[in-house]
């Protein structure tokens, strides 16, 4: 006897859906999987056989043959436990009305004693299923709130291989699971750190909020103890609240991993992610024998902190480049390319110099010329020119520390971002990859950041002083459209252009 059980395989971070076939043939008692299955998925044969014995289920003893088509896509994992037994038992006639199996798609990893446990990626895994109209999905109980969160298709949540079995059978009804709580991601701004927190260090506030607002790479340089790590843990807070579509988006990358916090909603934070210097370029970046997610994506949507940014291997650095102009990572196999997204703003933090205290008045630089561009040059200037913005982070005077007057809290300054951020969006329409001034194309440039005579003259002059490229040049004027756009301007002035051109620095230099 022939069945077919749908189920659905992991294609980066999309679901895709595969049939399970299974065949049942005379000939000596034998079990083999082909369609490119990896090694847990070979493994199934041993869980299955188990479970559906375990389970009071008759295991056929004749040659059993399974198909995971389309043969030419990787299958891993052990999400194919589930439908491979119910496809031997519907292959076997033990399931007598197979009229649901075609309807549903089943995903489930099988314990010896028939017990179904989780697995990981149901969420794109289900919206896969949507795509293809299917009625439902059969997923492990722990998993359905989960896949419940996509709306216009029943998931059926079961903790057992004769709940799956009987539901198809028709003999048992299982209620869809469905979430009750509001699952948007707006529903929850707890902000559990504040820029109220943070004293003094008042100008690199300003620059977090010009990042913020128009999405802008930024790059910290100071002393060890001034405040960048603080300030950057921050930097989410003053963000707008993901959308329900980017909600969306960086929940599929998170549920792949299996690293969503709470089952049954969406990611509600922007991601913040801060990874140590000892990183390689894949798990920055994404790679392994099957792509997977880097760090670059993990931060989708949200702020990619690098501190100690001189100690990151060179190597590791230099695979920054593509994604931070294409928001996008492209992974290429023999086999096969998979692209991740990666629209991340970078915040990037360094000390002056190995000691950290070039130009930190009370302590002395114990570092010569020699040390600090040995330092420094572990980055590259093609990386450093794309970071858009360069602020220098000094250390906070005691008297500001003690000050009796809070801060601005982060509820203030988001309200300007957000109000800077509307004026963006509806700048682009019809184009929403520039969802940001920081996206904006080089055609855009002629109409949006036009500039009148002495900013023009302006930045003709620091042109000149600095050498800047023409990269660098276009990110001030995005910059500057940006800090009108704070300042509810419709046009660049010249104090606009002056405050942006101040955010490109140069290497530290030795005293």
């Amino acid at each position: 006897m022939l069945s077919k059980i749908l189920s659905s395989a992991l294609n980066g971070i999309d679901g895709l859906l595969v049939e399970v076939e299974t065949d049942i043939a005379q000939g000596l008692p034998g079990f083999s999987t082909v369609g490119l299955a990896e090694g847990a998925v070979r493994e199934a044969k041993d869980r299955v056989k188990s479970a559906i014995r375990n389970s009071g289920y008759p295991f056929p003893n004749r040659k059993i043959t399974v198909n995971l088509a389309p043969a030419d896509l990787k299958k891993a994992g052990a999400g194919y436990d589930l439908p491979i037994a119910l496809g031997i038992l519907l292959a076997a006639e033990t399931i007598t009305s197979p009229e649901r199996a075609l309807r549903y798609a089943v995903i489930g990893e099988l314990s010896l004693d028939g017990g179904i446990r989780e697995v990981n990626g149901i969420l794109p895994m289900v919206m896969a299923a949507k795509r293809a109209g299917l009625t439902g999905v059969i997923v492990p109980k722990g998993n359905a709130l989960e896949g419940a969160v996509v709306h216009g298709i029943k998931t059926i949540g079961v903790s057992h291989l004769h709940e799956a079995v009987e539901f198809l059978a028709g003999l048992k009804e299982i209620s869809p699971t469905e979430i009750i709580s509001d699952t948007e991601p707006s529903a929850d701004q707890t902000i559990e750190e504040d820029f109220s927190e943070v004293r003094g260090q008042e100008h690199v506030k300003r620059a977090l909020e010009i990042a913020a607002a128009g999405n802008h790479n930024l790059l910290m340089i100071g002393p060890p103890g001034s405040g960048k790590t603080m300030l950057a843990r921050r930097l989410p807070t003053i963000m707008p609240p993901l959308t329900f579509e980017e909600s969306l988006e960086t929940s599929k990358i998170y549920s792949v991993l299996g690293l969503l916090p709470t089952a049954g909603t969406l990611l509600k934070k922007r991601p913040f992610r801060a990874p140590h210097h000892t990183i390689s370029d894949a798990g920055l970046i994404g790679g392994g024998q099957i792509p997977r997610p880097g760090e670059v994506t993990l931060s989708h949507n949200g702020v990619l902190f690098l501190d100690e940014l001189p100690e990151f291997r060179k190597n590791v650095l230099e695979v920054l480049r593509q994604p931070m102009e294409d928001s996008t990572v492209t992974i290429a196999r023999a086999a096969s390319s998979l692209q991740f997204p990666a629209a991340f703003l970078l915040v990037a933090a360094m000390n002056p110099c190995p000691c950290g205290h070039l130009g930190n008045r009370g302590h002395d630089c114990a570092c010569n010329s020699a040390q600090i561009q040995r330092y420094t040059s572990r980055i590259s200037g093609p990386l450093l020119d794309r970071i858009d913005i360069h602020v220098e982070v000094g250390a906070v005077p005691f008297q500001k520390m003690n000050h009796p007057i809070d801060p601005e809290p982060s509820d203030t300054i988001r309200e300007r971002v957000c109000r800077a951020r509307e004026i963006q969006k509806a700048r682009f329409p019809r184009r929403p990859t520039a969802y940001s001034n920081s996206r904006m194309a080089p055609r855009d440039f002629r109409k949006h950041c036009s500039l009148d005579k002495v900013a023009t003259g302006l930045l003709e002059k620091a042109s000149e002083k600095l050498a800047l490229s023409a990269r660098a040049c276009h990110r001030i004027l995005k910059i500057s459209r940006t800090i009108a756009d704070l300042a509810g301007s419709e046009s660049i002035g010249p104090t606009h252009l002056a405050e942006a051109i101040q955010y490109r620095r140069t290497r530290p230099q030795a005293r």
